[in-house]
This record gives C-alpha cells, structure tokens and sequence, in this order.
C-alpha cells in the first residue's frame, strides 16, 4: 500500500513538509496546497516559494491547481515544467462555500459541459501529466457516474477519489459503493481518500479492497504523524515541533503569523496527548511567543501521548 498527503490550506506548507519528512515515515507522494491561478495567470510569491526545487528537492512533490479557467491552468503548468515538475493534480474536490460559489473544487462538478470542454483542453495541452483529485458531485452521489464516465475519457495519471458530495463538506459516512465504481471502471490508477484515522482503518480498508493501491491521508496525519507507521513517542514529537517552530520564525515577521502557523498544527495534533484541553485553550487565546512556547513546554513536561487512539477532528 503506497500513502499520500493530502494538502491541508494553511498547514502543509513546505516547511510542515520538509519536518515532517524528515522526522516520521515518508510519504510515497505529497501534494501542495492548491493554488489559485488569477487574471495574471502565473504564481505568486507565496505559491512560488511554496513549490521551488530548493525548498521540496527531497519529497516526491505534486503541485495541485485549483481553477475552472483551462488558460490559467495551462499558464501554471508551465510555470511549473520550467521548475522542473512533471505532473500537477486539478482539485475538484474543495467544498468551502467560498470556492464552490465560483464554481471551483467541487462546484466545478456540477457544470459539466464546462468540465468537459475544460478537460479537452487541458488533457489535450498540458505538458505535464495531470492526476484529479474529486468529490463524487455537488448535491447528489447521482452525479457521480456521469462524471466517473467523464473522467474515464481522458488520460489520467491518478483519480483520487473523496467519495462524499459537496454538500457533505466533512460530514456524513463517505459512500464507499461510489469509489469502489471507481476502481472498477477507470482504466488508470485510483486511490481512496476520507476518514482515515487510525491503522485499524487502514487495515480494513486493506482487507476490504486488496486491488487498492494508495490511499491519501489528510486530518487522520495532521492528528498522528505516525499514522503511516512507527511508535508514537514525545522526544520525536517535541523535535518535529520545534524545527517548524523555529522555520516559521524566520520567515514570519512578527509574532502574530508565526502563532497563526503553530495554532493551525495545533488543532489537530493537540489530541494525541492526555488532558490537553486547557492547552488547547491556552494555544488558542495566546498572542505572543513567549506564552505560547511556555504553554508548549508544560505540555510536553506534563502530559503524555495517548497510545493507541484513533483521532477524529471535528467535522
């Protein structure tokens, strides 16, 4: 079974990703946070510095696109060929309200005839192989095998299937008869991706559909970065944290956007430790390093990690 990071806006940076990397088992791929190609077309400098070689020159790195604009999306593709990027991943797959209403992510999903010319283009253009990362529809799983056809046409590298519809956001039961269609009739390789939090998942998932290749993992690493193997223990941890910490402060100015870094992390991992919720209300209210990295200290000091959890955000 191979694994992939899934991109989590605002968190999975490439200074998340490096550490990581570095200090639990590798992803076999990691994917970028999406970037929004404007009227300008091109990368800007956040994005840009997110996919640099130098920044990524160790993880097998997929930059993901999120657009409805097959000009902007062809424009980004070869910002990116230039950096040396061989395949880029088209999000379809974003429910937040303010996407969608541009009909973006998932509420690309429910144009079809503009999907359609945009994937013609785009499949037909691209000098880059391009993977697609998609909800199943955007009101109704009775979109999803008219667009599974769709997809079906064209030669993708990867389909990764979130199998809930728009409207689900992180609710609901993901609809497992609607990815294992999936698997059965794409002639390219499909990977699962929701809800997936601890090795007992992993393990049914596994038991459940032996022809799966990957499953990409998201919420379920952010809350145990050992999800994809190892022992959980507090001196990895505490080192994982403070490479970050310490990467954020040189390039964040101020200590305002450093702790809205560190905050993000923190939502998720928070969990893995006994007793954590007064930490976490104190991470959430302090406005200053000082009070965070003595929060942060007595948490390691006087907490331990829960061993075998299943971690669940809130949806």
């Amino acid at each position: 079974m191979q694994f992939e990071f899934a991109p989590m806006e605002g968190i999975t940076t490439y200074l998340y990703r490096n550490a990581y990397h570095r200090h639990f088992t590798p992803a076999d791929k990691y994917f970028t946070p999406f970037i929004p190609p404007n009227m300008n077309k091109g990368l800007n400098h956040r994005e840009r510095n997110d996919v640099l070689p130098e920044h990524n020159s160790d993880l097998p790195l997929v930059p993901q696109i999120l657009t409805n604009r097959a000009d902007y999306f062809l424009a980004t593709c070869h910002d990116l060929q230039e950096m040396g990027y061989a395949e880029v991943n088209l999000n379809l797959g974003c429910p937040s309200g303010t996407v969608v209403g541009k009909n973006k992510g998932a509420g690309f999903l429910s144009e079809l005839e503009s999907l359609e010319q945009f994937l013609d283009t785009i499949f037909e253009e691209s000098p880059l192989r391009i993977s697609i990362k998609t909800r199943i529809g955007r009101y109704s799983d009775e979109e999803w095998p008219r667009l599974l056809a769709l997809f079906c046409r064209y030669p993708c590298a990867e389909l990764i299937v979130h199998p809930r519809i728009q409207k689900d956001y992180y609710k609901n039961t993901p609809r497992w008869e609607a990815f294992l269609l999936a698997l059965e009739q794409a002639p390219f390789p499909v990977t699962y991706n929701g809800d997936l939090f601890s090795t007992d998942q992993l393990d049914a998932i596994q038991t459940a559909c032996p022809s799966l290749n990957s499953v990409m993992l998201g919420r379920g690493l952010l809350c145990n970065p050992w999800l994809m193997g190892g022992t959980p223990n507090k001196h990895t941890l505490e080192e994982f944290h403070g490479e970050l910490f310490e990467g954020y402060q040189q390039i964040m100015y101020g200590d305002g956007p450093t702790l809205c870094k560190m905050k993000g992390v923190w939502t998720y991992l928070i969990q893995m430790f006994t007793n954590y919720q007064p930490y976490q209300k104190i991470i959430r209210k302090t406005r200053h390093l000082s009070e965070y990295e003595s929060t942060i200290h007595s948490l390691f000091r006087n907490e331990a990690l829960i061993p075998g959890t299943a971690y669940s955000p809130e949806k």
